[in-house]
């Protein structure tokens, strides 16, 4: 793909193997810009370094962010904040956008929904 095509997003999500495998489908400076396909497994708790923004294009993602239910519907965004635990909750289905960096949170970071 040249640097002037788009990216269908669905498309990119149906092709992956498997649920919750994502690619990589550009870098934006140090963030790179994920897609995958949530089949309504579970996934367990993480945090990471730096902010996670998660976009969702089509379904619903039963995130839970610090303990608390945060339902993301599609259309939306919300950015968990760095080094906050945050989990997939069973029921999640559709596809996600994921926009994340390696570096350190930026200062004034917010969560949005």
């Amino acid at each position: 793909m040249s640097p002037m095509d788009a990216t269908n997003l669905l498309d990119a999500a149906t092709d992956l193997p498997d649920a919750w495998s994502s690619r990589v489908v550009g870098q934006v400076g140090t963030a790179r810009v994920k897609v995958l396909r949530m089949d309504g497994l579970p996934v367990e708790v993480e945090r990471h370094d730096a902010p996670e923004a998660l976009l969702v294009l089509d379904g619903h993602l039963a995130l839970e962010v610090d303990g608390r239910p945060v339902p993301v519907e599609a259309g939306e965004v919300y950015v968990v904040p760095a080094g906050t635990p945050h989990a997939v909750r069973p029921g999640s289905r559709g596809t996600l956008v994921i926009v994340e960096t390696d570096g350190p949170a930026s200062p004034g970071a917010d969560s949005a929904r």
